[in-house]
């Protein structure tokens, strides 16, 4: 495929954003630090560690154009097996700024740590900003398929009309990512993006991987052909992928060499149509019945019938 303008760069995200023209860029997207001591960060308390990202979040909202939107995907940071949720943390920062939040987008996927003195955390979030009220939101572009589609009004005007879009319906706000086309399934209708763990097709030499099909709802939605998408803490380029992938033009920094070097061989393989991703809307495995794997072990009923 023929890949529009990029510019990934090993550099400091707040460098990189005063290079830019005021009002530039379409959507800012991003994962960042979850500030938990992994490889590729410095572990501090809560208060310096996001006093260390305001000057950058001034910085992104200086860039974004009065129709962009800024896209911030955390987690929780854990200290002592005590949970503090980042978006919670970092919402009054974003809105004395001036942004208007449209969605706070729950990210649920199926594997992750498994906990003993807690619940396994099984989500993440997305708080979705716009700079004002006239921003761009292409929902056709991202619409699942009904549920019920032949479903109509039952009462009022439009009694007997279909209710639902054609098109399909809006993904709503809690995000289990792929749509699952199975006839039969009636109720595998929402979209869940699996974290890209061992398994997963794009899974590269970084802890913390965003899966492409997740930033490339935001991308399709928020974005027209043409537009910029930055990614301040683009790790192995995922958010590019994505945006290339779909006309978009793309810039992104990182630290990490290593990473730069990874992400600048995706886009690579982009351009040769030899990267691997998983699809938007492909079906997430499921073990059947008879597979081993969903099976009792045998260990667990002979210690069970044990006098």
């Amino acid at each position: 495929m023929e890949l529009s303008d990029y510019r990934y760069e090993c550099m400091d995200a707040l460098e990189f954003c005063r290079s830019l023209p005021e009002k530039s860029v379409k959507l800012v997207i991003t994962s960042p630090p979850y500030n938990v001591g992994k490889s590729y960060e410095t572990k501090t308390d809560i208060e310096d560690y996001i006093a260390n990202l305001v000057p950058m979040l001034e910085e992104f909202v200086r860039i974004l154009s009065d129709g962009g939107s800024l896209c911030w995907q955390t987690g929780n940071f854990v200290d002592d097996g005590e949970i503090y949720p980042l978006d919670i943390y970092f919402y009054p920062y974003f809105k004395k700024l001036g942004l208007h939040l449209r969605n706070r987008i729950i990210w649920h996927f199926g594997h992750g740590l498994h906990c003993t003195k807690r619940f396994s955390g099984r989500y993440e979030t997305i708080l979705w900003f716009t700079k004002t009220d006239d921003y761009t939101f292409n929902l056709d572009d991202v619409r699942i398929p009904a549920k019920y589609p032949g479903k109509r009004y039952f009462r009022g005007k439009k009694r007997g009309q279909i209710s639902g879009n054609p098109k399909g319906k809006n993904p709503e706000d809690v995000w289990e990512m792929t749509v699952e086309r199975l006839i039969d399934d009636w109720d595998a209708q929402v979209w869940e993006i699996p974290n890209v763990k061992n398994n997963h097709p794009e899974k590269l030499d970084h802890p913390c991987q965003f899966p492409v099909e997740l930033a490339e709802r935001c991308v399709l939605a928020l974005t027209d052909p043409g537009d910029i998408v930055y990614d301040p803490f683009a790790g192995v380029a995922s958010s590019l992928v994505a945006a290339l992938k779909n006309r978009r033009r793309a810039y992104g920094t990182e630290l990490d060499a290593h990473y730069v070097e990874i992400g600048l061989e995706r886009i690579r393989k982009l351009g040769e149509d030899t990267l691997v991703t998983r699809p938007i809307y492909q079906e997430i495995w499921k073990p059947k019945p008879t597979d081993k794997v969903a099976q009792v072990p045998k260990e667990w009923t002979e210690k069970a019938s044990e006098p």
